[in-house]
């Protein structure tokens, strides 16, 4: 009898250990979520290298436990194996490393060889301060609003990196945030480059950029740490490795650095940041209230900043000669979202003219975008931190 019981103590125990147990209906909920973006990544293919692995950290994130039983497996648990790969996002270690393997990859021979775009790339900026304004007047402290805020750059290490420095709190809700938005460029800003343009600003030309000279590229990562980190020293960590990062792609001397940096390196970083972001929406701090308003005001910095760039563009050329004029439908690829809204212009203009390809254009204002969300960011942070 004594040993009948004990079995049934023990199954007891057993089944208060198991996920089964200890499941609410919010955990079904996130699990509902992280499968979602799975299928995004998988069957829409928008941007698998991030959603995939976010979807699944949701999925690891969400699988219920006993939290009293301090099994150290949880993410918010400390000293547990997801706790300490999420110090990377926590502390902002992450977003560095993957900006230096940004700067390896990007070409900006087309924002050299035309300056005037990096004022399309500032211009969408104006969704991040748009969105500040707007979780200000809907409560949010200073420092949670410039979190909230950044979520217009559509820049997703950016995001993360500021909230990690003045919300921590609010990190997994930025963080899924911004790469959501980044993810769902496809769908979201079509429809606001086409309602602000005419049939006939779509159908403008551009001239071809001049080709830009091997040692221009080698003085532009230079000269742009030096003007942008002499003016926000706190974007340093983010824009110092982005200019590093591209001073080894172009020196032409450090080849093997630069496919480390835009290879292994980022490869890693992307697997280990998306994994820990994911895992971090976990159901019980995860789901609230105050988690919904920052998808809402962060949709709303995204649009923001979609509208200011084309507005912007069509503004400009009423100052610019026939054969100088921009075609608005780059307007949108100020923001940060590199190639995929500098592609969305692309598919665009294509759309109305088989022969008007605007990618190269587009490059320009969107590498400007990922140095304006970075200053931006370090903006906000000389301010609040």
């Amino acid at each position: 009898m004594n040993t009948l019981l004990s079995l049934t103590d023990n199954l007891q125990a057993f089944w208060n250990y198991t996920g089964f147990a200890n499941a609410e209906r919010v955990h079904i909920i996130m699990l509902l979520v992280g499968l979602f973006f799975i299928y995004l990544a998988v069957k829409k293919e928008y941007e698998p290298l991030l959603l995939i692995p976010i979807g699944f950290g949701i999925l690891i994130g969400n699988i219920p436990f006993n939290e009293a039983a301090n099994l150290q497996v949880g993410i918010y648990e400390e000293g547990s194996v997801f706790n300490i790969l999420y110090q990377g996002v926590v502390k902002g270690w992450y977003p560095p490393l993957i900006f230096l393997g940004i700067g390896a990859m990007t070409d900006f021979s087309s924002l050299i060889s035309n300056p005037k775009l990096i004022l399309i790339g500032a211009a969408c900026q104006f969704g991040i301060f748009g969105a500040y304004i707007i979780a200000l007047k809907w409560g949010f402290a200073p420092n949670e609003a410039a979190s909230i805020g950044i979520i217009g750059g559509a820049d997703g290490p950016t995001a993360i990196f500021t909230t990690s420095k003045l919300a921590p709190h609010l990190l997994g809700a930025v963080a899924i945030s911004a790469y959501s938005y980044m993810a769902l460029v496809p769908v979201i800003q079509p429809p606001f480059m086409k309602m602000l343009t005419t049939k006939k600003e779509r159908l403008i030309k551009m001239k071809t950029p001049r080709v830009v000279s091997q040692t221009e590229k080698i003085m532009f990562p230079i000269m742009g740490l030096l003007l942008t980190t002499f003016l926000v020293p706190s974007g340093l960590p983010l824009l110092g490795m982005l200019f590093f990062g591209n001073l080894l792609k172009e020196s032409g001397v450090t080849r093997r650095l630069a496919e480390t940096a835009r290879g292994p390196v980022i490869d890693t970083v992307t697997i280990l940041l998306g994994l820990t972001v994911g895992a971090s929406t976990q159901a019980t701090t995860f789901l609230r209230l105050e988690s919904l308003k920052v998808f809402a005001i962060g949709a709303l910095s995204f649009i923001i900043a979609t509208c200011a760039g084309i507005i912007f563009v069509k503004i400009l050329n009423l100052f610019l000669s026939k054969e100088k004029k921009i075609n608005p439908l780059i307007g949108n690829s100020g923001v940060s979202a590199v190639p995929d809204s500098a592609r969305i212009s692309q598919v665009i203009g294509l759309q109305y003219d088989q022969s008007n390809y605007l990618l190269m254009h587009a490059m320009g204002p969107n590498v400007a975008g990922v140095i304006g969300s970075a200053v931006a960011a370090g903006i906000l942070l000389g301010f609040l931190y």
